[in-house]
């Protein structure tokens, strides 16, 4: 696979974020509603932490097992230590971001900022499922990387969701806003698969994805915290399982396909 094929259908898995952004301009919606939105959003989220962070432990549990084997121990502790430090790096930059967004203390909780930090987080994780695209298609496994660039735009359609679903609530989001959520979110999957094509790092993989994990750590925490307030804890439960098991049934179609 050349290099223009290659990042031309990452782009594409990556625009697949857009389909679903239109759900946040949705409006004369229950209170009730807008909560399992909010929550089954959430429940993506929470299944995306889970799949980061098995992730990135992964290379890191591999060089401590390599060093138990007489390799190197300063492989495993700079691993361990990128992978901490972007966990840090991810959660609190995107708490002094919305603080910084936010114009006092005591200002009313806007939606934008949840959307804006959920795109970010979204972005670094797409910025490394890009990266395995680039690598899978320099190393001659065309067939892989096909695969993957299918498997992440059915993931990235349910992204999209994850983003847009905290904007039912509150003033209606402009189609700029949600261009530039899709922008955020999506096109790091453009970028990955370009230093993917180029360059093969696995720590740098592991300090996007620490990075990633981090950022929807947050974003989950707030998800969470607004369907606290709405009083409705019986069906905010049963959507954010919903919003779980659906993405885990994802996961599974994508690895029986191969992905």
């Amino acid at each position: 696979m050349t290099f223009i094929q290659t990042v031309l259908l990452a782009a594409f898995a990556g625009a697949t974020i857009f389909l679903g952004l239109p759900v946040g301009r949705l409006r004369n919606l229950s209170k009730r509603a807008q909560v399992m939105l909010t929550t089954a959003a959430a429940g993506v989220i929470l299944f995306l932490i889970w799949d980061i962070l098995s992730q990135a432990v992964e290379p890191v549990e591999a060089a401590l097992v390599d060093a138990r084997s007489g390799g190197s121990v300063e492989t495993f502790a700079s691993y361990a230590f990128v992978l901490g430090a972007t966990l840090a790096v991810g959660l609190l930059s995107i708490v002094l971001l919305t603080k910084r967004l936010r114009p006092a203390p005591e200002a009313p909780f806007d939606p934008r900022h949840i959307a804006l930090g959920t795109a970010i987080g979204l972005g670094l994780h797409n910025l490394s499922e890009g990266l395995a695209i680039g690598s899978s298609a320099a190393s001659g496994a065309t067939q892989l990387a096909l695969i993957l660039v299918i498997g992440f735009a059915l993931h990235n359609a349910t992204e999209g969701f994850g983003i847009a679903a905290p904007l039912t609530v509150g003033e209606r989001p402009s189609w700029r806003f949600l261009a530039l959520t899709g922008i955020v979110g999506g096109g790091p999957t453009f970028v990955g698969s370009v230093l993917g094509y180029t360059l093969t790092s696995p720590i740098l993989s592991v300090a996007f994805l620490g990075l990633a994990a981090g950022a929807l750590i947050y974003v989950f925490n707030e998800m969470i915290a607004v369907a606290r307030r709405a009083s409705e804890p019986t069906w905010s439960n049963v959507a954010l399982l919903i919003g779980l098991l659906v993405a885990f049934a994802t996961d599974f179609v994508l690895v029986a396909a191969g992905a």
